[in-house]
């Protein structure tokens, strides 16, 4: 299996942590050294474990701002 490498170039904000300190991140990540991506997922305190997550290009991040604006304003 392949060696997954990955950078967090930003971190733009924290959503919430439990109590084993786990938190979930909204953060700008390269992936295998590729252009960063919007990335949303869990992290241990340390950024050495992550849980599943998902990862948005500028355009996708864009939609899913306004998607989320129309819903809140209800």
């Amino acid at each position: 299996m392949a060696e997954l490498k990955y950078e967090i170039t930003e971190k733009l904000a924290t959503l919430s942590t439990n109590a084993k300190g786990w938190s979930l991140e909204l953060n700008k990540v390269s992936w295998n050294e590729r252009e960063p991506k919007f990335d949303l997922r869990t992290w241990d305190a340390e950024h050495n474990k992550m849980g599943k997550g998902i990862t948005f290009n500028e355009a996708e991040a864009r939609e899913l701002f306004i998607g989320l604006g129309k819903f809140l304003e209800q």
